[in-house]
């Protein structure tokens, strides 16, 4: 692909999606809406983790109107982390951000991750507990609880400064995105805390931005069975570390297109 072709966007916006065939299409409505407000140079990408449901063909629908929306679709259900990594490599941006498609933050949010961008990070991660008055619709209690549990733990065990790891609104230069994730190996939820692991290995400037934030409860994730998950990834990635998995150098894509 021509490079051309490649600077034709400021920004990816990556949103993976597990059978969201119900909510997609107002998820794509809002991303659409606020790029085409605030003049954002940027493409949509919805990576569909071989849903059951009719999720693939809500994204085709809405494509056919909105050029700006494209669909990559994973052969099987292969996880958020494999999504996330399949959309970011493949985006044409030269931001490249993902968010989760229920948008507990809101897209207008994205603003903040670009702003820290511009004033010299590298990636810039969205916060719900910065400014926790910023959460419109908080979480059960026993979720907080978890929440904090599993994030303490990670910032314990991998060295991690960040109020929250976990929050699924994250934005990258484009060479940094292509080397994080080119390194990263956590296929599920467990992948966040490796793609910061990774950074800050590789020199990586992180900002942490806070967000507004609500909660939705249709949300999928199991804090007993993923967090027993996340703390077997979190070993996975010390393992990694001390194998040096994540010193190797990577291949420069930064200019590339898609990968073949």
């Amino acid at each position: 692909m021509a490079i051309s072709a490649i600077r034709q966007f400021n920004y990816s916006i990556v949103i993976p999606a597990f059978n969201e065939s119900a909510r997609i299409p107002a998820t794509l409505h809002a991303v659409a809406d606020c790029v085409r407000k605030r003049g954002w140079a940027a493409e949509i990408i919805v990576v569909d983790d071989g849903s059951s449901d009719r999720t693939a063909e809500a994204v085709r629908a809405f494509a056919a109107g909105a050029p700006e929306v494209r669909l990559i679709q994973n052969g099987s259900n292969r996880g958020k982390g494999y999504s996330v990594r399949s959309g970011i490599l493949q985006a044409l941006g030269e931001v490249v951000m993902f968010t989760d498609a229920d948008l507990s933050a809101p897209i207008e949010e994205a603003e903040g991750l670009f702003a820290a961008i511009r004033q010299g990070a590298d990636i810039a991660i969205g916060s719900r507990w910065l400014e926790r008055t910023r959460q419109t619709i908080r979480q059960p209690l026993y979720r907080q609880f978890f929440g904090r549990c599993f994030n303490a733990v990670t910032r314990a065990v991998m060295g991690l400064p960040f109020a929250d790891t976990q929050c699924g609104f994250k934005a990258f230069t484009r060479a940094a995105a292509q080397t994080i994730f080119h390194l990263q190996t956590i296929e599920r939820w467990g992948f966040d805390p490796e793609i910061l692991f990774i950074a800050r290995k590789r020199g990586y400037r992180i900002a942490e931005v806070p967000v507004s934030w609500a909660h939705d409860e249709r949300s999928r994730i199991s804090y007993l069975r993923d967090g027993v998950r996340m703390l077997e990834d979190i070993a996975i990635v010390r393992w990694n570390a001390l194998a040096g998995r994540y010193g190797r150098e990577v291949e420069d894509m930064s200019h590339a297109g898609a990968p073949r």
